[in-house]
């Protein structure tokens, strides 16, 4: 009885779902932690700083999440229809993103210079929303054979 019960309440979806969940996490937390770099940036006044962050970003995109992002597509793609949604990420994903948003937290609340924080947000986020694109070229490669 109790199987049945929470087998009927297991939030489950499509593969496509979990595709579009995650592309959407990434780009809308990437946008987030952006907005807030910059936020800091231009309270500062130091909005030269978004050059470099921007370009480091890049870099960390392409040499480090790129392959989490496309780690992460491969796993999705692999997972039957009515997958639970909670398995967009893998539980080592899960807690690494629970490390970060502690780490954040901290940040916020440290007395680091918000320059560096700012660059340090943007970089970050832009890392986040353009390692997106794999998850976001994924969901079009499906709705392009359909």
């Amino acid at each position: 009885m109790i199987r049945w019960t929470l087998r009927k309440l297991k939030p489950g979806a499509p593969r496509h779902v979990h595709l579009l969940l995650a592309a959407t996490l990434w780009s809308v937390i990437g946008g987030m932690l952006m907005f807030r770099g910059v936020s800091w940036l231009i309270t500062v006044k130091s909005l030269w700083i978004m050059a470099p962050a921007l370009i480091t970003g890049t870099m960390k995109s392409l040499f480090i999440i790129d392959n989490t992002t496309k780690k992460g597509v491969r796993r999705i793609l692999e997972l039957t229809d009515g997958t639970c949604l909670g398995a967009v990420y893998s539980v080592k994903t899960w807690l690494l993103v629970l490390l970060m948003m502690g780490v954040g937290t901290a940040l916020r609340h440290s007395a680091f210079p918000r320059e560096l924080l700012g660059g340090l947000y943007v970089a970050i986020g832009w890392a986040l929303f353009f390692s997106s694109r794999h998850a976001w070229q994924q969901i079009a490669d499906q709705w392009g054979k359909k």
